[in-house]
């Protein structure tokens, strides 16, 4: 496989080494925040939508999974997650497929689903070098929640990040149709300073004033928020 890089990783069961190839996102906030999200129990299977450079469901498998499965529309990520899981000694206990979303993991039952799948609007996209999760950055997620069906066991957890640098409200109203909103428990919330190419971007500027994403001010810089939920299927 080409590499073009690496990344070390200082979160949780860090410090790694990543590997990351040609096209394949570095780790953001978001992945930093979920890692320390997540709850993970000896013997669970897990399922990695989006994975990436498959670092959230490889940091599950340090926790003490017992299966590992990821899946990624972009064949460089799948082949990186595979490298990644290799260089640290998890081959055996994890595989990753190329596909859209679940098409490609059907007959799989997890105990936790990791849902960090792209969320940010096709405007924010087009500024940072991000995968668009739709126009309002709720549709794509949206899609992973309501078509999420027997993947997740019952009683199992979805790890679900939402934000206010997309439609959080629409994605929020999709899952509490899936699991119910005694069953969503947000377990953690942080705020961040907006990227200054995105406060200056026109068509991001758009969104705020249409009121799709919510900025909150302070002092000079534009703060937005995230929130990992945990979502357990009734």
């Amino acid at each position: 496989m080409m590499v073009s890089s690496t990344y070390e990783w200082h979160g949780r069961t860090g410090p790694l080494t990543l590997r990351l190839g040609p096209g394949v996102f570095t780790p953001t906030h978001t992945t930093v925040v979920m890692a320390d999200a997540l709850e993970i129990n000896p013997g669970d299977v897990v399922l990695d939508v989006g994975c990436g450079s498959g670092v959230l469901g490889l940091v599950a498998a340090r926790l003490g999974a017992a299966r590992l499965v990821g899946c990624d529309l972009s064949a460089e990520a799948v082949a990186t997650a595979t490298e990644n899981a290799r260089l640290l000694g998890l081959s055996d206990c994890s595989e990753f497929h190329l596909g859209h979303l679940f098409d490609p993991v059907d007959d799989v039952e997890a105990d936790v689903v990791i849902g960090d799948v792209s969320g940010v609007p096709e405007a924010v996209a087009e500024v940072m070098p991000w995968s668009s999760g739709g126009p309002t950055g709720a549709e794509l997620p949206g899609e992973m929640v309501e078509t999420l069906g027997p993947r997740l066991k019952q009683g199992g957890r979805l790890y679900l990040p939402t934000g206010t640098m997309q439609a959080e409200d629409r994605l929020l109203e999709v899952a509490r149709k899936v699991f119910g909103e005694d069953n969503m428990h947000p377990l953690v919330v942080r705020e961040f300073p907006l990227a200054p190419t995105l406060a200056r971007s026109p068509a991001v500027q758009r969104l705020v004033d249409d009121g799709v994403l919510a900025m909150r001010r302070r002092g000079s810089r534009l703060m937005w928020r995230l929130t990992v939920w945990r979502c357990t299927r009734p």
